[in-house]
């Protein structure tokens, strides 16, 4: 599936549901959402999707930060909308952003453009915001935006991401940037 389709499935979405929010697009679907806790190790699960008896359901790891949780749905949803019909019953998401399956790329892909449209990455950038900063403000990891970048190079934008993301940035979680060390950050974007 290409970049612009799976886009196109994420603008959608919105325009038929009316809803950004992740959580408020699943229950448009009519797609069950819990958040059960699983823990916060290297390996720990972030996610999954399953269909069970024609029934969809997203688990998310509670004991994520909300940032994550909100990014984890957005990829179990990018499942919900785009794989369901591959008869496959659940995604195991340890690794966010690994570009090695097919299925977990397209599903970051999805997430990227429902949480992050070209025009809220634009217009934080254009406020003159460093890369770290405009992650924050946008509500996701500074690892999504630079995924997102990727994206947007891509298709002929001219960005430049101070960072190079890990394909399983989730997989080893650190603690979140401080205030300090964001204004610290010389790279603007």
């Amino acid at each position: 599936m290409t970049i612009e389709a799976i886009a196109d499935a994420a603008l959608n979405l919105v325009k038929r549901c009316d809803e950004t929010d992740p959580e408020r697009l699943a229950d448009s679907l009519g797609i069950h959402v819990s958040y059960e806790p699983m823990g916060l190790y290297d390996g720990c699960c972030k996610g999954f999707f399953l269909v069970y008896h024609r029934i969809r359901h997203i688990t998310v790891n509670s004991d994520l930060p909300p940032e994550l949780q909100r990014v984890v749905l957005a990829h179990e949803l990018g499942h919900a909308v785009l794989h369901a019909d591959l008869g496959q019953a659940a995604f195991h998401d340890v690794t966010l952003f690994d570009s090695a399956d097919e299925t977990e790329y397209e599903a970051n892909i999805f997430a990227s453009e429902l949480l992050l449209p070209d025009d809220k990455v634009l217009a934080a950038l254009n406020d003159d915001m460093f890369f770290f900063q405009a992650a924050r403000a946008l509500y996701v990891p500074s690892e999504m935006l630079d995924f997102k970048f990727r994206i947007m190079k891509r298709r002929g934008y001219q960005v430049q991401s101070p960072i190079e993301t890990n394909s399983d940035f989730l997989k080893h979680l650190e603690k979140p940037l401080t205030e300090n060390e964001i204004g610290n950050t010389g790279n603007k974007s």
